[in-house]
């Protein structure tokens, strides 16, 4: 039997895959601003050849292109009847992709109806959680993600492991502060997810690189469990530390993209910081992921060209010393 998640965690890093959703916006498959996964079942393709760029780019996780696949989130545009239907098609997918050398995660995120303090939000949310998790059976382990409530994130905790008997990795999205937006800072979000059983615990999307690292640092020191750090690949500023807080979110986000050597450069650091999982979200794509897996020494670029600036035959050679300067 193939190594599961934790196992693979227990000999070392593993890599994850990269952002989907907007990159598929960007690509005309996705409506900007609800940002739903409906093209599981209009548009398949488009999610399989990401999953094989991922894959050929060294990832070792393929999750489920399902964020934002909850019933009330979807049904903003018309999809609710087919939520069963669209996060089934969307496990399949992953499923068929990763074939027996990759692991499929399952991808549960917020749900924008929680509601710390309302006992019918609870039970809504729970059952949306519920929904996704039966729907996305077959997968090796489920990752929570992007959530910005505490209590949400631990209630999608509760219910994978009362649904399941897969791992269960949680990761918390900040934006302006190491709070969560009901008022748990980094250090106790990984703490207290420990405590209620998650098996990884982390931070997601919203923070490029530079600005996760502090929230890295938080939650590495405050528990020993395995930790993830999958940030975005969008230039953010000290003065507004979350992508989707500039003025470039969501369809002008193109100048803001980081290279493949920043992210591989992430993965460097990472690794330094102690994180386990690393993998990256929004805006990063297949050359930031080849990158990371390079800096991680999990891909091996094929040498099948030597630079010859003496007797340049491309652009690359003519412009050699100013390349290296």
């Amino acid at each position: 039997m193939a190594k599961g998640i934790l196992e693979r965690l227990a000999d070392g890093i593993v890599l994850g895959d990269g952002g989907y959703i907007v990159e598929l916006e960007k690509r005309g498959y996705v409506i900007a601003g609800p940002f739903t996964p409906e093209l599981a079942i209009t548009h398949p393709d488009a999610i399989r050849e990401m999953h094989r760029e991922f894959l050929h780019a060294g990832a070792e996780v393929l999750q489920v292109m399902a964020f934002y696949g909850s019933r009330e989130k979807l049904a903003t545009v018309g999809q609710g009847a087919r939520t069963f239907e669209i996060n089934q098609a969307a496990t399949r997918i992953a499923k068929e992709v990763a074939g027996d050398g990759l692991l499929v995660a399952g991808d549960l995120s917020a749900t924008w109806k929680w509601d710390v303090d309302s006992s019918s939000a609870r039970t809504l949310v729970a059952g949306m959680f519920d929904e996704q998790i039966e729907a996305q059976a077959g997968v090796d382990f489920f990752i929570g993600e992007t959530f910005w409530h505490f209590s949400e994130a631990l209630l999608c905790l509760e219910r994978i492991k009362a649904k399941t008997d897969l791992p269960a990795m949680i990761t918390l999205a900040f934006r302006g502060s190491n709070h969560t937006d009901d008022g748990v800072t980094a250090s106790e979000c990984a703490k207290r997810l420990r405590d209620a059983g998650a098996d990884i615990v982390g931070v997601n999307c919203m923070r490029d690189p530079e600005r996760t690292y502090p929230l890295i640092e938080e939650m590495r020191n405050a528990t020993d469990i395995y930790l993830a750090a999958q940030p975005v690949a969008f230039r953010c500023s000290d003065e507004v530390p979350w992508f989707t807080g500039t003025p470039a979110f969501p369809d002008r986000l193109e100048p803001t993209q980081l290279t493949r050597y920043e992210m591989g450069e992430f993965a460097r650091k990472a690794k330094a910081l102690g994180v386990n999982y690393i993998g990256s979200c929004c805006g990063s794509i297949a050359c930031h992921v080849r990158e990371m897996a390079c800096a991680l020494g999990k891909y091996d670029a094929p040498e099948v060209w030597q630079a010859n600036p003496d007797t340049p035959m491309s652009e690359t050679e003519f412009n050699w010393e100013r390349r290296q300067g």
